[in-house]
């Protein structure tokens, strides 16, 4: 199959740069608009990954919920203009408001709607806390549908927006299989798998993260979804590596462990740092001691490139689970990696 042909930028000025990938853009989103919404609509959620990067000149990634969009610009585009003439960050503006009016246009929404933020590579040296801090208070909130699940986001105020859509189909996993089992959520962000679970029937939930914002923030969510708190709901701030060593002198077990770290932490509320790709294995290992008999540890990992080795673990049932949960809305695009683990 061939691709559509592009315009060539080489001999064109600024504005006109603009002025094409802007109709580009229009032009892309209106076609994928058309097919998405008629799969959500299906499946019975209002919110999906609608474009990513799908242009190499134009590095957005925007994501729709209900008549709102929330984005990321992962680097410069090749036409941000960069001369010495003090122009840069004007024409930077200029361009990323082009982008704006032309997905305002393709959805028929209102640009004030569209909350676009730039990313920044996360650097080893800084607290990578950073992205999790508030960036605004204009308190822009949404409720996202899944079915009968539904998870509150934030669009305007943090870089993410508190809710992963390249999880959905995780979610529908753990709520599948969570009827009448213990659960332990470690790194449980705003805790929508929690929910998950608790919606599809586990006994006891217990989620566990550093940030008191985020543990209020799931409790949002189970609210949402009718749960109350208490009666076996558990939000529990702490160190998720230090809970693990205090659980594993206690001796407790659960039926399910869900583990999805980030790739990289040295934030000053934990002892020490976090490198997935150096720190997995035994990680893993001492969350497989809290396992029961007969129970499963999902693993998951969106660091670039990850790959868990099974001659890494024995006496142990891998799978690799990341196609079975990538949805219409991520085909052909990178998603976080997700194993089971379960005890032979």
């Amino acid at each position: 199959m061939h691709r559509p042909l592009r315009p060539s930028f080489f001999f064109m000025n600024e504005d006109e740069k603009t002025a094409a990938q802007s109709e580009l853009l229009f032009n892309r989103l209106s076609k994928r608009y058309r097919h998405l919404r008629k799969w959500a609509r299906r499946i019975g959620t209002n919110s999906f990954r609608l474009y990513d990067r799908d242009i190499p000149e134009i590095p957005l990634v925007l994501d729709l919920y209900g008549s709102a969009v929330s984005g990321a610009l992962y680097k410069k585009p090749v036409n941000r203009y960069q001369g010495d003439d003090g122009r840069g960050s004007e024409a930077g503006e200029t361009w990323l408001e082009a982008m704006k009016t032309a997905a305002a246009r393709a959805l028929e929404i209102s640009e004030t709607n569209i909350f676009i933020k730039e990313r920044t590579r996360m650097r080893h040296r800084q607290d990578s806390g950073s992205q999790y801090s508030k960036m605004s208070n204009a308190g822009f909130y949404r409720d996202v549908i899944e079915g009968d699940l539904r998870f509150r986001v934030n669009l305007s105020d943090y870089l993410d927006t508190g809710l992963f859509l390249d999880s959905r189909k995780k979610r529908a996993l753990i709520k599948a299989e969570a009827a009448g089992k213990r659960v332990l959520n470690l790194f449980a962000y705003t805790c929508s798998l929690s929910a998950a679970a608790a919606k599809g029937g586990a006994l006891v939930i217990d989620s566990v993260d550093l940030s008191n914002t985020y543990l209020e923030w799931g409790k949002i969510n189970f609210a949402l979804n009718g749960l109350t708190e208490g009666g076996g709901y558990n939000f529990i701030r702490g160190d998720a590596i230090q809970f693990i060593a205090q659980a594993a002198r206690k001796s407790s077990r659960w039926d399910i462990i869900i583990l999805d770290p980030p790739s990289f932490s040295n934030s000053k509320k934990m002892q020490g740092s976090l490198d997935i790709k150096k720190d997995h294995r035994a990680l893993i290992d001492k969350s497989l001691s809290l396992l029961s008999p007969g129970g499963a540890l999902y693993f998951s990992s969106n660091a670039k490139g990850f790959r868990l080795e099974s001659d890494d673990f024995s006496r142990l049932a891998i799978k690799d689970i990341t196609k079975e949960l990538e949805d219409e809305d991520f085909r052909g695009k990178r998603i976080p990696v997700c194993y089971e683990l379960k005890k032979f």
